[in-house]
């Protein structure tokens, strides 16, 4: 469902042609009564051609290019606004009075609509406003007959606004349940064949590893930490960018599970704009690296990622002896700046805070909190 809006969009011109007719009857009709039988026909023929411009626009447009119908929705507002302008030219009040239509009548109700489509409940809202507001200015008047109107251009804002915000979320579930789908279907076929070669390589160095010792056993162990994260590429999946630029925070993370790293992150997605998860990526491998220099390759560490509504904070925790009071000034002034520049540096220009919880005897946790866009 690349364009799921597209229904909707054809039941607009389907609007827009129906009142086009109506209202072209309804004036000829009339025609004898305005005070320009030319000046209206002109008004009518203008509204046929743009009729059939937004028809050419709403549902002409190609499928792999980039969708600017929201900007022709603007236009059209703007278009029937100066339709409904020509009313004081072309009726007079009293003509009002005995029932006559204003210029463009009911067919300038479909702009609302369409920027209802285009842009939701705020473009329902806008759009009736405007319609609205040229209803009372061309007609100089607020009757009960306009206050009827101006209620039914809001409710059909607002409805329609909020058909299409409900089709846009279900074709965002869809397709990422069919990514979902993809992904995992691919991660399983990869699995098959991976498990039968480099998994059980990885896995057998391991065992002889720890069977032989000394230096054999370091290489185990390395062995073991590829294969455990090995696993868990294949079990969470990647984190790849979407087309909303959104990346997905808590896989990102899991792929940095090891033998010494524990991982753990809600079971939804943690959904970020790409260049927030390389940052904070970035931030946790930081930590990491810290962990396995100052406290050793052993060490454990332990990566908490938490889903607070409006921000997502991450922990990095290790069991080692805790940062020393006034190490990291120290470190700062001998010119090694990895903790101030990489990792408060990017959180700051994330508009985030790091935290630093440590202690002799208590390992040492930095807290990484970023809000969360709009």
């Amino acid at each position: 469902m690349e364009r799921p809006l597209e229904p909707l969009w054809r039941g607009v011109i389907a609007f827009r042609v129906l009142t086009l007719v109506t209202v072209i009857g309804v004036a000829l009709w009339r025609l004898g009564s305005y005070t320009s039988p030319v000046g209206v026909t002109a008004v009518l023929l203008a509204m046929t051609v743009w009729t059939a411009v937004l028809a050419r626009g709403y549902l002409g447009a190609p499928p792999d290019a980039p969708d600017r119908r929201g900007l022709l929705a603007v236009a059209d507002v703007v278009v029937c606004v100066g339709i409904m302008m020509t009313t004081p030219l072309l009726v007079t009040p009293d003509q009002l009075d005995l029932g006559t239509p204003g210029m463009g009548s009911i067919w300038t109700s479909g702009s609302v609509l369409a920027l209802a489509v285009a842009y939701t409940l705020p473009g329902g809202l806008a759009g009736a406003a405007a319609i609205s507001a040229a209803l009372v200015v061309s007609k100089s008047r607020v009757s009960l007959a306009e206050l009827s109107d101006i209620e039914l251009l809001t409710l059909a804002g607002l409805t329609v606004g909020f058909a299409s915000l409900v089709l846009r979320r279900a074709a965002e579930r869809v397709r990422r349940a069919v990514a979902e789908r993809a992904a995992a279907a691919e991660r399983e076929r990869l699995a098959r064949s991976i498990h039968d070669g480099v998994l059980q390589v990885l896995a057998h160095v391991r065992r002889r590893g720890a069977e032989l010792g000394g230096g054999a056993a370091e290489l185990g162990m390395l062995a073991g930490e590829q294969e455990v994260a090995l696993r868990t590429l294949l079990t969470s999946g990647s984190s790849a960018e979407d087309r909303r630029g959104k990346r997905d925070l808590a896989a990102a993370l899991r792929a940095l599970s090891s033998g010494r790293v524990t991982v753990s992150a809600p079971a939804h997605p943690v959904e970020l704009s790409a260049g927030t998860v390389a940052e904070l990526d970035a931030v946790v491998r930081a930590a990491l690296a810290n962990v396995e220099t100052h406290v050793g390759p052993d060490a454990q560490a332990w990566v908490l990622v938490e889903d607070l509504g409006r921000s997502v904070e991450v922990s990095v925790r290790d069991d080692g002896p805790g940062i020393p009071e006034g190490r990291l000034d120290e470190a700062a002034e001998q010119g090694r700046l990895g903790v101030a520049r990489s990792m408060r540096g990017r959180v700051s220009d994330l508009g985030g805070s790091l935290e630093l919880d440590t202690g002799p005897g208590r390992g040492t946790e930095w807290i990484i909190r970023v809000p969360v866009e709009v």
